[in-house]
């Protein structure tokens, strides 16, 4: 690794394609889901990071097509054999609360991530052994080991810097209240209903900002979500169904825009976490490759996403150079199936699946349902609130967790705080230690091929035990009037309000 100088965030957002904002313009963004607590260190939903690339910048960023560059940072060097990384500082930037951010304010917000108890952070840079201030715009990170992803976790979460005064006043309430360094200053919440977000007029970069105000609002139901769109209640709608994108091309006072994601969905299985593990499915590897085998991806993704969708069985999807090629996705076979689940002296098992109370997951849950069923299993459905689900999911008050990760630049970021022994987001609990030692080896190194090699070996042990079943890889897709200009799709699946405009 070497240090680069960064590509300023804001010049590689596309320009507003005309005009100027009206006085007071608002957008109204119709959300899948409500978000969790708006707290870096301890969020954890995909809506979520929707929210904070309105009101909280990060260290660094991803461009469209996937490259590093800096958002609060404007420059690193890693020194001391890859062991210390020194990132610059851009000056001049205040958080929303007015105060500065500064190197300080930045190891706070580190410290915060690596030590705060629920922090899901903490596995994202827990190779982060010491932070020093060296000067008021330099910061050096001091790592026990080398640690290839971690720019790429500070371009998440775990680089978004908070305001101290605001960190130290609300401690585990921040949520309530964030303080960042972003666009917009938090405004309001009302649960299940609207999150709002005002324009912060000392922005650093507030020429890129045109839009006064944000209103983001959780609508689960698709065809809500697009009859709101279509009616002018909103302006903006993300995940939007692929069979709904029909009728919304035909529409003239509408667009859509698609990219491919870099996460994955699937089925996280309670293997570990407690008393709801102690079933066939958690506690023998064979049911769940019999579960594996019953689900026909391919019939997934033509009847429920027109053929939109990447079928998949890994972290990354197949056109990934980390994909691993030697270990494809398997077809469907019911014979082997029932086969196994013979073996495991289980032939009907019973367990129920917590599928999120969207449209899009509740139909993948019921076909799974069904295909399953076709091989002796008896599924239960269980539909419940995102965020509800999230913290049931990690209190292991779930026997499987219909879930997906909506990805990193980094294949760490898909894969090691989901298995890794004791890791934040390993909700099943699985621990396998030639699986640690294999992703540790990775995190140690840059070279692709070599990393790769560690995640064919990491992966031989996964596709077998299956602590988590990858099902298929979406297409970001997202419909919005045309009166809204200056839109640009991210991998990431992140709508970054620079550059918006509403005429």
């Amino acid at each position: 690794m070497k240090g680069i100088k960064l590509a300023v965030f804001a010049g590689a957002m596309l320009a507003a394609s005309a005009g100027i904002a009206s006085a007071e313009s608002t957008l109204k963004i119709g959300l899948a889901e409500d978000p969790d607590i708006l707290d870096p260190t301890i969020a954890r939903t995909f809506v979520g990071r929707i929210v904070f690339a309105s009101i909280c910048d990060k260290l660094f960023d991803i461009t469209p097509d996937l490259k590093i560059v800096g958002q609060l940072a404007t420059d690193y060097k890693w020194v001391d054999d890859n062991k210390g990384l020194v990132i610059s500082l851009r000056t001049g930037v205040q958080f929303q609360d007015g105060e500065p951010m500064n190197a300080a304010a930045v190891k706070a917000s580190l410290q915060r991530h690596l030590t705060m108890q629920g922090s899901t952070r903490k596995g994202e840079i827990a190779s982060v052994q010491s932070i020093d201030v060296v000067d008021d715009h330099t910061v050096k990170l001091t790592l026990s080991a080398p640690f290839s992803p971690l720019l790429a976790a500070l371009a998440d979460r775990a680089g978004m810097i908070l305001s101290p005064k605001a960190a130290e006043a609300l401690g585990d309430k921040f949520g309530t209240a964030p303080v960042c360094a972003g666009p917009y200053k938090f405004v309001e919440r009302v649960a299940q209903d609207r999150i709002v977000v005002q324009k912060f007029d000392n922005y650093w970069d507030k020429g890129k900002i045109h839009v006064d105000k944000i209103v983001f609002q959780p609508i689960p139901d698709n065809s809500v979500r697009v009859a709101n769109l279509r009616s002018g209640g909103l302006d903006f709608i993300e995940r939007v169904a692929p069979t709904d994108v029909p009728q919304i091309r035909g529409d003239s006072k509408l667009k859509v825009t698609t990219i491919g994601e870099i996460g994955y969905q699937g089925i996280t299985v309670n293997v570990d976490n407690g008393p709801q593990s102690k079933n066939p499915l958690g506690q023998d590897a064979r049911v769940r490759q019999a579960l594996d085998l019953s689900i026909d991806r391919a019939a997934i993704n033509q009847a429920l996403f027109n053929g939109e969708y990447i079928p998949g069985n890994q972290w990354v999807n197949p056109s990934n150079p980390y994909y691993v090629k030697s270990l494809p996705v398997p077809k469907r076979d019911i014979a082997k199936a029932k086969a196994l689940l013979k073996e495991a002296g289980v032939e009907h098992p019973s367990f129920t699946l917590m599928v999120p109370n969207n449209t899009e997951a509740q139909q993948v849950g019921q076909i799974i349902q069904s295909m399953a069923a076709e091989a002796g299993f008896d599924i239960k459905l269980q539909a419940t609130e995102f965020a509800s689900a999230l913290k049931l999911a990690t209190e292991g008050s779930m026997q499987a967790f219909q879930i997906g990760w909506s990805g990193r630049v980094d294949p760490d970021g898909n894969l090691y705080n989901f298995v890794a022994c004791g890791a934040p987001l390993n909700d099943g609990h699985y621990c396998n230690a030639e699986v640690d030692k294999e992703l540790k080896a990775a995190r140690a190194i840059d070279d692709p091929a070599e990393r790769l090699k560690h995640y064919t070996a990491a992966a031989q042990i996964l596709l077998k035990e299956l602590p988590i079943i990858y099902i298929y890889h979406r297409q970001w897709i997202y419909a919005y009037s045309t009166k809204v200009e200056g839109f640009t799709p991210y991998p990431d699946g992140l709508i970054r309000p620079q550059g918006l405009m509403v005429k």
